[in-house]
């Protein structure tokens, strides 16, 4: 009988085992700082690394500057993606940054948007007259010396000699998406935004793309903050795998990481 006993108390724990596998990993909470351009991409990023890895993923999203100046205060954040190295730069250089984990992630372009589906094509140049076609009307841009997109945009209208007339008609917004929501509610007849925001918006329409040239390269690069624990590096490495890349792509970026 012990004999039995102890075979039948073995099968049940074989059993038990198979029914109630054990413990996995306790799921953690990660703290992502992403550019506002990234709102749609990052959705559909932060939903499969959820169910990927079941740990926790907060998102805040917002212009690249006001994310950097937070980190710099000592927000808590794990990783950073901007859309611009500038700040990247500046955090790495007040070593904020977890050493080797930066990596340029994605590639942009940058368009001219009119308000309403279908609008007329435009060729961009310097013979394009863009204060005539403004009116009475803005030029809605993200923060021409702050935020990314308006940096880059401001860089293109002085490389083609049209910033001088369009200066005093710019609506500066906080970040790119506030920058394209004038454009999408009609506050503003046209703006510059990145060609993912304009695939983003049914009520805008992209007229033209800025010459490559006409601008810095539109780089986003992400790393992890020094000091950060837990998930931050399986989510850089969740950034450069297929799952993210598709996501990223689906959206109309380039991903440049391995």
């Amino acid at each position: 009988m012990p004999v039995r006993r102890a075979l039948a108390a073995a099968a049940a724990a074989v059993l038990f085992a198979a029914a109630f596998p054990a413990t996995p990993a306790k799921a953690e909470r990660l703290t992502v700082f992403a550019a506002a351009s990234l709102t749609d991409a990052m959705a559909a990023v932060e939903a499969g690394f959820e169910a990927a890895t079941g740990h926790e993923v907060a998102v805040s999203l917002a212009g690249s500057s006001a994310l950097a100046r937070q980190i710099e205060a000592g927000a808590p954040a794990d990783v950073f993606i901007s859309a611009n190295p500038g700040w990247m730069d500046e955090l790495e250089a007040a070593g904020r940054l977890a050493p080797g984990t930066r990596v340029d992630l994605l590639r942009n372009a940058l368009v001219l948007i009119a308000h309403g589906p279908g609008a007329a094509p435009v060729e961009i140049g310097p013979g394009l007259d863009l204060a005539a076609r403004l009116g009475e009307g803005r030029l809605a841009m993200a923060l021409v010396e702050a935020v990314p997109a308006g940096i880059y945009g401001k860089a293109a209208l002085e490389r083609l000699g049209l910033w001088e007339d369009v200066a005093p008609r710019v609506a500066q917004a906080d970040n790119v998406r506030a920058a394209l929501a004038l454009v999408a509610t009609g506050a503003a007849p046209y703006g510059i935004v990145y060609a993912t925001d304009a695939r983003a918006e049914d009520d805008v329409t992209a007229i033209a793309t800025f010459p490559a040239e006409t601008h810095p390269p539109i780089l986003y690069p992400a790393a992890a903050i020094a000091g950060a624990e837990g998930p931050a590096a399986a989510f850089l490495d969740y950034l450069a795998g297929p799952e993210a890349r598709a996501a990223f792509e689906a959206e109309g970026f380039a991903v440049v990481a391995d």
